[in-house]
């Protein structure tokens, strides 16, 4: 059984940065493709960004670019959100989420191109 498990969230200050973590366990990562997506108070879940099974690729979302940066340890089956100069509009729970697809090594950006998400982790930036 695959679980994913993100940690790291909290509450920050605008400008300020969090770290958030994503630890898989039942399957090597090695062989996905992952994402981040977040979900803010009656809005649609929104992809992030994402890293190729390489590690070699990211893709992000316009809103988080140059902001944002995706990581990934193979070795250790985990995943980083490092997140910096953050502001109010990045407030949501954050998902981690492992893609079924094993096409083409690429970022998916849409939640129905994964099929296993982690509980959720709250990120909440004050302004």
């Amino acid at each position: 059984q695959v679980q994913l498990v993100e940690s790291g969230g909290g509450l920050v200050q605008a400008g300020g940065s969090l770290r958030l973590s994503c630890a898989v366990s039942g399957r090597p990562i090695s062989a996905a493709v992952m994402g981040w997506f977040r979900q803010a108070p009656g809005q649609e879940r929104e992809f992030v960004g994402g890293i190729t099974r390489s590690g070699g690729n990211t893709a992000y979302a316009d809103s988080v670019k140059d902001r944002f940066t995706i990581s990934r340890d193979n070795a250790k089956d985990m995943v980083f959100l490092q997140m910096n100069s953050l502001e109010p509009e990045d407030t949501a729970v954050y998902y981690c989420a492992r893609s079924l697809r094993y096409g083409s090594d690429r970022v998916y950006n849409r939640p129905g191109d994964y099929n296993y998400w982690g509980q959720g982790t709250q990120v909440t930036v004050s302004s």
